[in-house]
This record gives C-alpha cells, sequence and structure tokens, in this order.
C-alpha cells in the first residue's frame, strides 16, 4: 500500500511540476498586456495584468522549481499534463479578466463607452468568474466565442490581451514552454510535444523543433501586420493611423492563430467594406495552413510544396468551391443581401475555424447552415496549423479508404494493395490501422457535437431553433467563433460550462481530455475492455 500511495503521490508531483513550468511562462507573458496598457493610460488594467503575472509567476516557480521528482512522465502522464495544463492555463489566464472588472471604477471605464449610448461597459460581465474563464478558455483555444457584448468598452489593454492569449494558444502553450525552458530529458520534451501538437518533427530535437514552430509562427504574425496595415491604408486611408496599427496587430494574431478575435464592434463586418472583406481573406487562409508546410517551404526553400503538399491544395480548392457553392445557396435562400460577398468571406472564416463575422448567419436558411457546419466547420483546416475541427487531413484519408476498399474487389486476391496517399506509402495492415484511428477520432468527435447541440437547444434562450443549437456547438467544438448570438452573458451557466469544455476538448482533439477524466474516475492503472 506504501508503495502505491508513493507512486500516486509521484505521479502528482510530476504532473503538478510540468503545469508549474507553464504557469512561469504565463506570469512572464503578462508582461506584454501590461506595456499595453501602460501606453493607452490605462491604469487599473495595467495594475491588474501586474498582479495577475505575479500570482500566476508565484504559483508557477512553488510548482515548477521546489516539487523534485525522480521519474519522468509515461505516454499516459504527458497527455493527462496536456489537459490539465491547458486546464491550468486558461483558469489562470482569466485573473486579468476577474481583477480588472472589480478594480476598474465605474466612471472611468464608462469612458471607453461610445457617447449618446445606453449601455454600460462589457468590463463588468467579467465580474462573473465563469464568464471570465469562458472569455479566457475561448482566447487560448483559439475560439474567438465572447461574452464581450460591446468588445471597445472593454478598453485597449484587455481587447490586446484577447488576441494575445489566441496567439499564445494557437501553436501551442506546452509547446512554448518547451522552447523556453527546455527540459532536462528529450524523452519527457517529445511526450509532451507529442500530446499537444501533431508531432512532426522538424529538426533532429524536440526543443529545436518548438523553437523552429515559433520563429515561423511569429514570422507569420509579423508579415500579416504588415499586410494589414498596407492594406487597411490603401482601402480606407481616412481610417486614424492609430486605430489602423492597433486592429492590424490584433487582427494579425487573431488571424495567424484563426482565433477570430477582434477589436471591433461587429468583427470585420464594422468597415462595411467589400474591399476589406477580401483583404482578411488571405491572413485566415494563411493561418488555417499547417506550420511544418510553411518551415518546409520557408527553411528548406521547397517551393513545390504549394502544389504538392495535399492538405495545401485541399485547403485552397475547397475554399474556392465551397465559397461559391455558399453563396449560391444563400442566393437561392433570397434572405441575405450581397450573397457571394458574405458566402465567400463566411465558409473561409467557417473552413479556417478563424471565425471573423460580416453576416447576421441566426437569420440564415436552414441548408445554408447546414453546408457551412458540415462542410466548414466540421472539416477545419490542415493538421499541425492553428485550426480546430476534424482536420482536412482525415476527411481526405477517410475518403481514400473508401475508394480502396471498393477497389479492392475488383483486385486479385493474390495482390498487394499498397494505399498511396499524402506521399506515403502504406501496406493494407497499414492503412486499416489509420482508418481505424480516424474513424474511431470522427465518432467521437460527432457524438461531442451531438451531445453538446442537445444541450444547447434545451438551455438556449427563446428565439432560437435546431439549427442554431447545431451551429453554436459545432462552432464551439470546432473552436471556430461564428456565433448566431446563442452565445452571450444572459446564456444559461449549463450552456456556458459545456461551452467551455468543449472548446477545451476541440483543441486538444478530445483524446487527451478523455484521458484525464479517465484517469480521475478510474484512475492510471490499465483496465480489461
Amino acid at each position: 500500500m506504501n508503495l502505491m500511495q508513493n507512486s500516486k503521490f509521484g505521479t502528482f508531483k510530476m504532473i503538478f511540476r510540468q503545469i508549474g513550468g507553464l504557469l512561469i511562462i504565463l506570469g512572464y507573458a503578462m508582461v506584454v498586456p501590461l506595456l499595453v496598457s501602460l501606453v493607452y493610460s490605462e491604469f487599473y488594467s495595467t495594475i491588474g495584468f501586474l498582479f495577475s503575472g505575479l500570482i500566476c509567476y508565484l504559483i508557477g516557480f512553488l510548482l515548477y522549481k521546489k516539487i523534485k521528482v525522480t521519474s519522468e512522465p509515461l505516454n499516459r502522464h504527458a497527455i493527462i499534463i496536456a489537459a490539465l495544463g491547458w486546464l491550468s492555463i486558461a483558469i489562470m489566464g482569466a485573473l486579468p479578466f476577474i481583477i480588472i472588472a472589480y478594480i476598474t471604477p465605474t466612471v472611468i471605464a464608462q469612458q471607453f463607452v461610445p457617447t449618446l449610448t445606453d449601455y454600460q461597459s462589457s468590463i463588468f460581465y467579467f465580474k462573473n468568474p465563469l464568464h471570465a474563464l469562458f472569455e479566457s478558455m475561448s482566447g487560448f483555444t483559439t475560439t474567438g466565442l465572447s461574452m464581450a457584448l460591446h468588445v471597445p468598452t472593454i478598453g485597449k489593454g484587455l481587447i490586446f490581451y484577447r488576441s494575445y492569449t489566441q496567439l499564445l494558444g494557437g501553436a501551442g502553450f506546452i509547446v512554448l514552454t518547451i522552447a523556453l525552458l527546455g527540459q532536462t530529458s528529450g524523452k519527457v520534451a517529445y511526450l509532451l510535444y507529442g500530446a499537444e501538437s501533431t508531432g512532426e518533427r522538424l529538426r533532429p530535437g524536440i526543443i529545436q523543433t518548438t523553437r523552429s514552430i515559433w520563429k515561423t509562427y511569429i514570422g507569420l504574425t509579423l508579415f500579416s501586420f504588415v499586410y494589414l496595415v498596407i492594406g487597411t491604408y490603401l482601402i480606407i486611408p481616412e481610417y486614424s493611423i492609430t486605430e489602423n496599427i492597433f486592429d492590424s496587430i490584433n487582427h494579425a494574431m487573431a488571424g495567424q492563430s484563426t482565433g477570430g478575435f477582434s477589436t471591433l464592434e461587429s468583427s470585420i463586418a464594422t468597415y462595411h467594406s467589400t474591399a476589406m472583406d477580401m483583404l482578411y481573406l488571405l491572413p485566415m487562409i494563411l493561418g488555417a495552413l499547417s506550420l511544418p508546410f510553411y518551415f518546409k517551404v520557408l527553411k528548406e526553400k521547397q517551393f513545390s510544396q504549394f502544389w504538392k503538399n495535399l492538405q495545401t491544395r485541399s485547403i485552397i480548392i475547397l475554399s474556392a468551391i465551397g465559397g461559391i457553392i455558399l453563396s449560391f445557396m444563400l442566393i437561392k435562400s433570397g434572405i441575405v443581401s450581397e450573397p457571394f460577398r458574405k458566402g465567400i468571406f463566411q465558409f473561409i472564416s467557417a473552413l479556417t475555424t478563424t471565425g471573423w463575422q460580416t453576416s447576421d448567419i441566426h437569420t440564415w436558411d436552414s441548408s445554408s447552415v447546414l453546408f457551412i457546419v458540415v462542410v466548414g466547420m466540421i472539416v477545419g483546416g490542415a493538421a499541425g496549423a492553428t485550426v480546430g475541427g476534424v482536420k482536412i487531413i482525415r476527411i481526405l484519408l477517410l475518403f481514400k479508404g473508401l475508394s480502396w476498399h471498393i477497389n479492392g474487389y475488383f483486385s486479385s486476391d493474390n495482390s498487394i494493395k499498397i494505399v498511396k496517399f499524402n506521399e506515403k506509402r502504406m501496406l493494407p495492415d497499414e492503412m486499416n490501422s489509420e482508418l481505424a484511428k480516424v474513424a474511431t477520432f470522427v465518432f467521437i468527435y460527432l457524438l461531442l457535437l451531438i451531445v453538446g447541440t442537445i444541450i444547447t437547444y434545451y438551455f438556449m434562450i427563446p428565439g432560437f431553433t435546431l439549427k442554431d443549437a447545431l451551429f453554436e456547438s459545432a462552432s464551439a467544438l470546432g473552436t471556430v467563433g461564428l456565433s448566431c448570438g446563442i452565445t452571450n452573458p444572459e446564456m444559461s451557466p449549463v450552456l456556458e460550462i459545456t461551452y467551455i469544455i468543449q472548446m477545451w476538448a476541440g483543441r486538444l482533439e478530445i483524446i487527451p481530455v478523455l484521458v484525464l477524466f479517465r484517469a480521475i474516475f478510474l484512475g492510471t492503472k490499465p483496465k480489461v475492455v
């Protein structure tokens, strides 16, 4: 019994030490929005980020530096660390919202509200810890659903922090921690890297791989920033240059992370410009492509990857075809004005799981909503990118498997049916194994989507229908961020918690969260199934 207790205690120490490392990085990360708040003379926000950062750092320091471990995590431990670590980051990341909401005087907060309006600053919604956790989880998981009804009224510091959390969460917070802190053991780094990401190595070592990922990711974000500043200036020259820069840096972070938070009252629709809609298509598509793909193109000069890479090619083709089909469906419905403009933008926003919005989707007909959910949100972008959804490579593999099985009936029984897929050659056993993994994942994904839709349907406020419930649930689980209006501060706490869990599970591709729940309720010992 003592040996068992010591083993369990050692496991807890191992897990919490790794979580401590995440919190140390989060504590340091609070310095950036603190400086932004200072630039805009938002002193209460500055104080909020200061205290939040100190709390995160101190807790992280106590866990990471003071806990001594003698054993290294196994694969199941790494998966639990990934799930519990992301939950911890979301919880601690909610602190600035709560602290700033409580310490900011009403008279100061109302200065963020436009004159001649009769609503209060949305900052006060974050006095509710559940709303703050929702916003934090939505940010770090790069979802984009929000409790802030009027985004500009929460102040520049918090607006920046929302986009910044999406940047941090996009390429993976555990990946970032490995890159900055390093690990004493390559095995530990490898297991944690694989638990959060695709596990594809870009360099011989995992630490070098994580640093390459983040360098590529930041480089693309900076490119999007410059692109948006110049594009906005050319399209809307009368737009304030300071607001242009602020919008562009926030939207570059939200775009490359496919997060979709915006600085504006009504997302990209606030610009009231077709040219601006078209300008924002590129950042969404860039965010939906695999980071390893960019590494091969930018670092290894494999420019042929633009067409050879199956995921990249498929996303570009599907973006064009899907956008056109949705546009024709909107034309047929006769409900939406400028159907091509809105159809193309919203389909790409859904497929890339970015979530920027230019249309009131609540008013759409059921067939258009079903199309954007199934072909856009559920499919998602490339594996290895910052997107949610099933990922397009899994969908392609399922179609390849279907074709392979059908063709098998026309082949000789003695022939070896080698399968070529995504520049790989697989034997039948390997193909069957891959298909089983993908089919299992898709089944679990759709099951969670159905459960979320049912909960949404029974707990949403009046005025919405089943198609709205499906849309909102798919948006949360796919970390998309598009909303038909169900997500708001008045929503049921049951529904809010459901979406928090869906966003968390969707970002980690479900399995780590299920493994964590299994460990909590059944322990980590193997069971006969």
